[in-house]
């Protein structure tokens, strides 16, 4: 299908209508999105609304998490009515790009919004996908135990200094995959394993919970250090809940090697749908979401970081969070690290 020129207004362009799997059926003139979201964010609605009513298509969406996405998806085949798939880690966006979930496309806007590393494979006919926000993995520590400066590196979390200190949530998940899969990259294969034994060992308690509560367990003296991702912190320095205040007064947050390769993002990027039905809005709502207006619903809606270039955010967790040297390593060759880096975790004993 010819894909429509980058002059085509969003409302002008109409697309017929079909008998959708799992979608109501459309009015024969009406333009529609099926968007399939493994993103749980209320404040997303607001881009939803924002889209429709300056394009007039509808999106209809199917939520889901992420392996349950692929696995519709791979289910559905060529059957399935996806434009648009919405994912949230980069071991994922590559899961799918590499099971051939995609269609790659080009798009001036999106080349020129969204920088090379944060977008999926190009051979040629375009990326597969394209990171739309990221969130940086930071170190966690509690003030009173532990000295900045015995965490202010991933490598340090390892360190004998650092026994019974150190708590995490599944190795196998996929925001510490990521970040495994990004330290591969820099370290090499016999410094990742010696890497991830040391954080074993280092362990206060078996892996559990979440990213929020790594946080709480650091506050309360459970453990005292951790990995979070940036936006559970910044969800706690905005909540109106007294205690949440009172656990972000107990912890410290660091950028971690700030001088060395910069501190590892990742990133929730968006994908036309391999065998998509209405390709020309598929495309059209991949660039809204890397315009001014979108980017900033992610950063002042749910405390990501924009990934277009030059968009400035008025979140104040961010802001006071502070500006930090990140890695600059293509996010796809994280995602194609992590089964390398699972197979260390197995044999290592990182749970």
């Amino acid at each position: 299908m010819t894909q429509p020129s980058r002059s085509t207004p969003f409302a002008a362009i109409v697309l017929g209508a079909v008998a959708l799997l799992g979608f109501p059926s459309a009015h024969a003139q009406e333009q529609v999105l099926n968007l399939y979201s493994a993103r749980h964010y209320q404040t997303d609605e607001a881009l939803y609304s924002n889209f429709t009513r300056s394009t007039g298509i509808k999106i209809n969406r199917v939520d889901t998490d992420d392996a349950a996405l692929i696995q519709r998806l791979k289910t559905e085949g060529a059957a399935s009515p996806a434009d648009v798939v919405l994912m949230v880690d980069a071991a994922r966006l590559w899961r799918a790009e590499t099971d051939g979930m995609f269609l790659p496309i080009k798009s001036r806007v999106l080349e020129q919004r969204i920088p090379a590393t944060l977008r999926g494979k190009d051979d040629g006919n375009g990326s597969q996908w394209f990171g739309f926000s990221t969130r940086a993995r930071v170190v966690v520590y509690n003030k009173i135990k532990v000295k900045a400066q015995d965490v202010d590196t991933y490598e340090k979390l390892a360190d004998a200094a650092n026994k019974g200190r150190f708590c995490s949530r599944s190795g196998s998940h996929p925001y510490n995959l990521s970040l495994f899969g990004a330290y591969l990259e820099h370290a090499g294969p016999a410094n990742t394993e010696n890497w991830l034994k040391g954080l074993v060992a280092n362990m206060a308690r078996d892996p559990k919970g979440g990213d929020t509560d790594q946080i709480k367990a650091v506050a309360s003296g459970e453990c005292s250090v951790a990995l979070s991702n940036t936006y559970y912190i910044a969800r706690l320095m905005r909540s109106n809940k007294p205690d949440d205040r009172q656990v972000m007064e107990q912890v410290g947050v660091i950028f971690p090697n700030q001088q060395s390769w910069g501190t590892h993002v990742n990133v929730a990027g968006g994908a036309v749908a391999r065998h998509a039905k209405n390709r020309a809005a598929a495309i059209s709502f991949l660039e809204y979401l890397a315009s001014d207006e979108a980017q900033r619903y992610f950063a002042d809606g749910n405390n990501e970081y924009p990934s277009a270039t030059g968009v400035k955010t008025a979140n104040p967790a961010l802001e006071a969070l502070g500006s930090f040297k990140q890695e600059l390593i293509p996010i796809s060759v994280v995602g194609q690290n992590t089964v390398k880096v699972q197979q260390m975790l197995d044999r290592v004993g990182y749970k």
